[in-house]
């Protein structure tokens, strides 16, 4: 890819797809055979990501070997069971699933006004959010990178209308992933089988993710690969129409998809990464259709999520930066 200080070459984040399922199933055929485990089990939410990887795991060592667990709780999309059943029965593989409701319950999640408030209505937590990103000037998510990487919100009105919606939305988030990655990590040791998470690299760089929980796993095959690139997996793979073209989802509350809950689209967020990953100056990043307030705000995110990854985690087997090991040059 010809690069110069004087222009920035448009890329379109292809990866060579077959080359990266490929390095993925081999990576988890040696790490089931190094640890000696009995298979694989993966937290399968029907999303795209999980769906790709228990796809690879099935494709790598057998749908014997292949174990999907969906956990949910009240306030799940009801959309998500049905997907994950989906991909379990196109898979042939068997399914788990667990209310975790009563745990939930336990920990007073569901107990604040606000979590009651949301319980139901998808129009009202859109609301809810634009609201809060119209009087803080920022989109909900940002804030609780600011405020857990130690940073002064000095308004007391932000930190009243924080205090009383977003924070209690943030811990019932936060709580059920920790929970979901206690349950699996359990399960994994009773039956000797190797636990593993499908977080990306567009989740991991702007730290849409929960500290210590089930995309913060040891082993995530693939967070070397954005968003995008996932899906060109997905349509490489032939996932069901259904799982390929749905808005990805964190399961936080009704109707607040991940780039409604970014503030940007993953296409968008993708391109920009990839731009600042390749170290173009602002100026060469303008110039490419992009504007200050994105890229200050990406940059941003970054910043403030710094203390997310933090985490021990094993080198992902596949790489789609600039650089990486299966990425398509000029494409």
């Amino acid at each position: 890819m010809k690069e110069d200080k004087d222009s920035v070459t448009i890329s379109g984040l292809s990866i060579d797809a077959p080359l990266t399922a490929n390095l993925i199933e081999s990576y988890l055929r040696n790490l089931v055979e190094s640890q000696k485990t009995n298979g694989i089990l993966l937290g399968l939410s029907g999303g795209v990501d999980s769906s790709v990887l228990i796809t690879l795991a099935v494709r790598a060592i057998g749908k014997e070997k292949v174990f999907g667990a969906f956990l949910f709780d009240r306030n799940s999309e009801k959309s998500s069971e049905k997907k994950a059943r989906l991909m379990a029965q196109w898979l042939g593989i068997k399914l788990d699933t667990a209310d975790i409701s009563s745990a939930m319950e336990k920990k007073k999640v569901y107990a604040p006004l606000i979590m009651k408030l949301t319980a139901h209505s998808a129009r009202f937590n859109r609301m809810v959010q634009h609201s809060y990103r119209f009087i803080n000037g920022e989109v909900p998510f940002k804030t609780t990178l600011r405020i857990g990487s130690g940073a002064v919100e000095h308004s007391w009105l932000k930190r009243f209308i924080y205090q009383v919606t977003i924070k209690h939305l943030d811990r019932g988030f936060s709580e059920r992933h920790i929970y979901r990655r206690q349950i699996l990590e359990q399960k994994a040791h009773q039956k000797n089988l190797t636990l593993i998470g499908a977080a990306n690299r567009s989740e991991l760089e702007v730290g849409w993710f929960v500290k210590g929980g089930i995309d913060d796993l040891p082993i995530q095959p693939m967070t070397g690969l954005y968003k995008t690139q996932v899906w060109q997996l997905a349509s490489y793979l032939e996932l069901p129409h259904e799982i390929q073209t749905q808005l990805a989802s964190p399961d936080m509350v009704f109707g607040i998809s991940d780039e409604f809950g970014i503030g940007h689209s993953y296409r968008r967020l993708d391109f920009i990464l990839d731009l600042i990953e390749r170290k173009f100056t602002d100026e060469q990043i303008t110039e490419a259709g992009v504007s200050k307030l994105e890229l200050d705000d990406i940059r941003e995110l970054m910043m403030f999520s710094a203390w997310k990854r933090t985490s021990d985690h094993e080198t992902p087997p596949v790489q789609g930066g600039s650089s990486g090991n299966v990425r398509l040059a000029n494409k």
